[in-house]
């Protein structure tokens, strides 16, 4: 039986944000878990997450899409996590999507992999669900997550919250 701790909670005020971040994160958890409630400034639909500051195309995901019509997928590297979905700037006024990131073993000496799943939906005419596996190429604990847009920014009332789980 594992118990989920909240850590932290950001919510973005008035003219959004680039990015949302947790730092110094406990070193007294298992894993990891984020969700979040988020809407894009810009035509982007993608967030990722990036550890202790590293940009660099450190970052592996494998991942399938479905829109409602057809499904794709697909592999590449990046320079953060690829795995969640919000509504772009063009999508139905005051709509949020939502997302969750899995982050298994963030102390251990090892890459770490994460595992998300995202959906955003545009007033019944778009509707999208993305599932992502990916995998950090680094084994230094994760101290830190940067969460950010694919471009722009979160808007007003974007929000992320960090758990920790611990076993009983």
């Amino acid at each position: 039986m594992a118990n989920m701790i909240p850590i932290s909670t950001t919510t973005v005020g008035s003219g959004g944000v680039s990015s949302i971040a947790f730092t110094g994160i406990p070193q007294t958890y298992t894993d990891l878990v984020i969700y979040l409630s988020t809407r894009a400034s810009a035509a982007s639909d993608s967030v990722g997450l990036r550890f202790n500051g590293d940009s660099g195309s450190n970052y592996a995901y494998r991942y399938i899409l479905g829109n409602g019509a057809t499904a794709t997928a697909g592999t590449g590297t990046t320079t953060y996590t690829l795995g969640g979905r919000q509504p772009e700037s063009t999508f139905t006024a005051n709509t949020f999507g939502s997302a969750s990131f899995y982050i298994p073993n963030y102390t251990s000496i090892y890459y770490k992999s994460v595992s998300s799943d995202g959906v955003s939906e545009n007033n019944a005419t778009t509707a999208m669900a993305q599932l992502t596996g990916s995998l950090w190429n680094n084994i230094s604990p994760i101290n830190s997550i940067t969460i950010i847009p694919g471009s722009g920014n979160f808007v007003q009332y974007s929000s992320a919250t960090l758990y920790g789980i611990r076993k009983y």
